[in-house]
């Protein structure tokens, strides 16, 4: 008779909480399936909790130590969060030769769609690393209120103006008539549509769009996107906060997990 009680008791809280799991999935993107990783907490039956979408920059991916430390973080708080590799990128589908930002803000739509369709999801944030900070940045305007936070780190708003002038990374091209591809380092190519979309991308008039609480936080010492980009994004959102790291670079290397803890600090308060 005890031990039918203790395997009741035992049938009943595992039928009343659902314990913490990483989860790899795969959501339809703008180029193909895009490799996701779904980290949730340890949630009772029918409770709802925040997600975060976490995304990276240019030539990266979702196992980039920013997006793992901040969804282990976020997990431990109560939080979920999303990480995925943008279409050519990682494990999704796609060739890099033809990823632009707006093909990625598709992306990150396909991914926020899924999301919203979740039981268990109460409110969606965004954050963005370098190209995905501007990726980040769009997304949070073209959805507007349904962007309950949003958090840009070394956000690359630079690529347009490397666009304008014909160098990206260091790679020389005549802007108003760009190759087929642009050879980036590690053998992949950067594709013409980048260049053109690049060229006109309206970063900031679509970011401005976007009204509700934000973070940003950039090093003084990143030599890929001067930290003046971040400064424009903090005026651009009147009630942003920011965060200048003193000699940090585009990875915050000197220190990721100082700004990791801002950016998980800015979402717990505001989630």
């Amino acid at each position: 008779m005890k031990l039918r009680i203790i395997l009741a008791a035992a049938l009943l809280f595992c039928s009343t909480v659902v314990f913490a799991k990483t989860e790899e999935i795969s959501i339809q993107g703008s180029m193909g399936k895009l490799s996701a990783i779904v980290q949730t907490p340890e949630l009772k039956q029918s409770e709802k909790c925040p997600m975060v979408m976490l995304m990276h920059g240019f030539m990266g991916n979702k196992n980039g130590p920013i997006e793992v430390l901040l969804a282990e973080k976020l997990e431990k708080e109560g939080i979920a969060s999303i990480r995925f590799d943008f279409n050519g990128h990682g494990q999704s589908e796609g060739d890099f030769q033809n990823m632009t930002v707006p093909n990625e803000i598709e992306d990150a739509i396909a991914v926020y769609n899924y999301l919203s369709k979740l039981p268990y999801v109460s409110k969606i944030a965004v954050v963005g690393h370098s190209q995905g900070g501007v990726v980040a940045a769009m997304l949070a305007g073209e959805l507007g209120s349904k962007i309950k936070a949003a958090v840009l780190m070394a956000p690359a708003a630079v690529l347009r103006d490397d666009a304008i002038r014909g160098n990206t990374m260091g790679k020389v091209y005549n802007p108003l008539d760009p190759p087929e591809y642009v050879e980036m380092f590690g053998g992949r190519k950067l594709g013409r549509e980048y260049i053109k979309t690049a060229f006109t991308l309206p970063i900031y008039e679509t970011a401005a769009q976007y009204k509700g609480p934000a973070c940003i936080i950039h090093g003084t010492g990143d030599r890929v996107v001067p930290y003046t980009y971040g400064i424009r994004f903090h005026q651009l959102w009147k009630n942003s906060e920011y965060h200048e790291l003193q000699a940090e670079d585009h990875g915050f290397s000197k220190d990721i997990q100082h700004a990791v803890d801002l950016a998980f600090n800015f979402l717990s308060k505001n989630l």
